[in-house]
C-alpha cells in the first residue's frame, strides 16, 4: 500500500489534490481513500491531506503517521510543520521550490530521497496564480507513478470543468520538470 501525506496550507487545494489522485486510481481499477485533517479552520493555516492507494480492499481508517511520500505544496511549511516526521525508510520528499535539491537538504537537514519541482512558477506561467494543488500533482505522480498521468485527465476534467485545460498543462507541465534525486 502506498501512503501518502500532503502539506499545505487552508486554500491550497491540498485536499482537493488528494481527492483527485484517489479518483484517479479507482478509475485504474485500485483501491484509493483521501481525507483531510486539520484543526481550526482558516485560509493560511496548516492542512493536511493523505492519501492510500492499494490493488487491495484498504481497511485502515487512521490518519497516515509514517507516510512513504510526503508532499510539501508550500516550501515556508519545511521550516515550521516537521514535513519528514515519521516519512518511512526509503520514503520520498516531493517539494515545491525553486532551489536546488542538494540546497534543500543540507538546509532543512532532510535525510530522504527528495524530488523538486518550482510549482510556484509553473502555476503562475499556466494559471496566472500561485496555486499549487494540481502543479504538485504532476510531481507526485513522476516520483512515485502512484497513478498513470493520464488517468488524472478524468477527475481534473469532472473537479474543474472550463479551467481543466490549464490544470491538466500544470500537471502535465511538473511531471516532465520534476527533479528526482538518485538514491
Amino acid at each position: 500500500m502506498l501512503e501518502v501525506r500532503i502539506h499545505g496550507r487552508g486554500g491550497q487545494g491540498g485536499v482537493t489534490s488528494a481527492e483527485i489522485v484517489a479518483l484517479a486510481a479507482i478509475n485504474e481499477g485500485k483501491y484509493a481513500q483521501a481525507f483531510p485533517s486539520f484543526g481550526p479552520e482558516r485560509r493560511g493555516a496548516p492542512v493536511l491531506s493523505f492519501i492510500r492507494i492499494d490493488d487491495r480492499k484498504i481497511r485502515a481508517r487512521y490518519e497516515i503517521r509514517e507516510p512513504d511520500v510526503v508532499v510539501v505544496l508550500d516550501p515556508s511549511l519545511i521550516e515550521v510543520a516537521g514535513v519528514t516526521s515519521g516519512i518511512k525508510a526509503g520514503g520520498i520528499l516531493v517539494v515545491n521550490s525553486s532551489k536546488p535539491i542538494e540546497e534543500l537538504k543540507q538546509r532543512y537537514s532532510i535525510n530522504v530521497r527528495t524530488a523538486v519541482v518550482d510549482a510556484t512558477n509553473i502555476a503562475r506561467q499556466i494559471l496566472g496564480l500561485p496555486i499549487t494543488n494540481t502543479t504538485m500533482i504532476g510531481a507526485l505522480v513522476r516520483a512515485t507513478g502512484a497513478v498513470d498521468l493520464e488517468s488524472l485527465v478524468a477527475p481534473l476534467q469532472h473537479r474543474f470543468g472550463k479551467l481543466a485545460d490549464k490544470n491538466i498543462a500544470v500537471c502535465r507541465r511538473a511531471y516532465a520538470e520534476t527533479i528526482m534525486e538518485d538514491m
